[in-house]
């Protein structure tokens, strides 16, 4: 990317609210649904990307990377798309957390898995707490399908404070028919549950309930991921 070519961004509603869809010239750096205003987000967005995103014009071909990105959501919550197959930029994500979620893109479609189970898949046994972490800070949701991962006894977990959001994703993969859109979320419960990072431990495994699609921005500035 280079200061003639900077980062773009279009919104794109959706069953579960609008999503936040950041994309560079190496492809797409963050998609995530979001509540707040636009321009915090965009805001946040810049911070990490040392680079302020502007909006899409839409003057590219039919196929630019946001229009295949959107028709593929659009497919997904549908029912009628599985897997993604989308240009990710994953320059937001270093080290053992993009093992980490190379390895959730691996859970099949309408199946979970724990967070001691992915960390097996990324090849570190005991870093269930680690893919924790990489659940609740991935700048990419839906695409990178972070909902599928669960707690040890089988539980959704909290989400980032929109476990409907998580079950709705859930119920959408597992069917039949299409399950009712989430609520909006409550301002200040999605917000403070993002800022703790984390829930308290399942007593039975060291494995954290952090995984948040498209968890605010703030917490994944505070993770420096």
């Amino acid at each position: 990317m280079t200061p003639e070519e900077p980062p773009r961004f279009r919104v794109h509603p959706s069953p579960i609210g609008d999503i936040l869809i950041v994309t560079t010239v190496d492809g797409i750096v963050t998609l995530h649904p979001f509540d707040g205003p636009l321009h915090t987000e965009i805001e946040r967005v810049a911070l990490r990307l040392r680079a302020v995103p502007v909006p899409d014009e839409g003057t590219d071909a039919a196929d630019s990377v946001f229009d295949v990105a959107i028709d593929q959501l659009d497919e997904y919550f549908e029912g009628d798309r599985r897997e993604f197959e989308l240009p990710l930029d994953w320059r937001l994500v270093r080290g053992f957390t993009r093992a980490a979620l190379e390895a959730v893109c691996d859970i099949p479609y309408g199946e979970t898995a724990s967070y001691g189970e992915v960390a097996v898949m990324a090849g570190t046994e005991r870093a269930a707490r680690a893919v924790g972490t990489a659940c609740a800070t991935t700048p990419f949701s839906i695409v990178v399908p972070v909902h599928r991962v669960v707690r040890a006894d089988g539980s959704l977990g909290e989400y980032g404070g929109r476990p409907d959001m998580k079950r709705f994703l859930v119920e959408l993969e597992q069917g039949p028919g299409i399950p009712q859109a989430p609520s909006a979320a409550d301002p200040g419960g999605a917000e403070a549950t993002d800022a703790a990072g984390a829930e308290g431990l399942d007593a039975s495994s060291d494995e954290t309930e952090a995984d948040a699609p498209g968890a605010s921005v703030d917490a994944k500035l505070a993770a420096g991921v």
